[in-house]
């Protein structure tokens, strides 16, 4: 598969916590060409702040491995990383973020922070924005425009 084939499969999982009412966001982790794990944010119906997509989908894909570390893994995810996804993705050794849109209000790789690019940090993780932008976007933006 290729990076719009693994950003498609992040979207239906951002479409799918959209409809149960979480802020829709998919991502994706994938090794190689092995998929580890798929998940949506999920922190309403959890209760639990920690469970964006991304996080859900890390842990995951750590225990399909057997590894807190996914040394090499490349991380789909439909909205740019929060503070807490983008570090969570620094201790796990992601090798590659690969992200849909922008988050102008939280954003930590690109937008508001740049959370990798920290000197003091001693892992590098390569990005690529702008994957499926605007079908990103949109389900970011119906989302909030259906619940004004």
């Amino acid at each position: 598969m290729d990076h719009l084939a693994y950003m498609r499969l992040a979207l239906a999982e951002a479409r799918g916590s959209g409809q149960k009412g979480e802020v829709p966001v998919g991502c994706v982790v994938v090794l190689g060409d092995r998929l580890l794990a798929r998940a949506g944010n999920c922190t309403i119906s959890a209760c639990d702040p920690s469970a964006h997509a991304e996080m859900v989908a890390l842990r995951a894909a750590a225990k399909s491995l057997g590894n807190y570390r996914l040394n090499g893994a490349a991380v789909y995810v439909t909205v740019e990383p929060c503070a807490m996804c983008a570090g969570a993705m620094i201790q796990a050794r992601i090798a590659r973020l690969i992200y849909g849109c922008d988050d102008p209000k939280g954003g930590a790789v690109h937008t508001c922070f740049e959370i990798f690019s920290h000197p003091a940090l001693n892992h590098r993780v390569e990005v690529l924005q702008g994957v499926l932008r605007e079908e990103c976007a949109q389900a970011m933006q119906s989302f909030f425009a259906a619940r004004r």
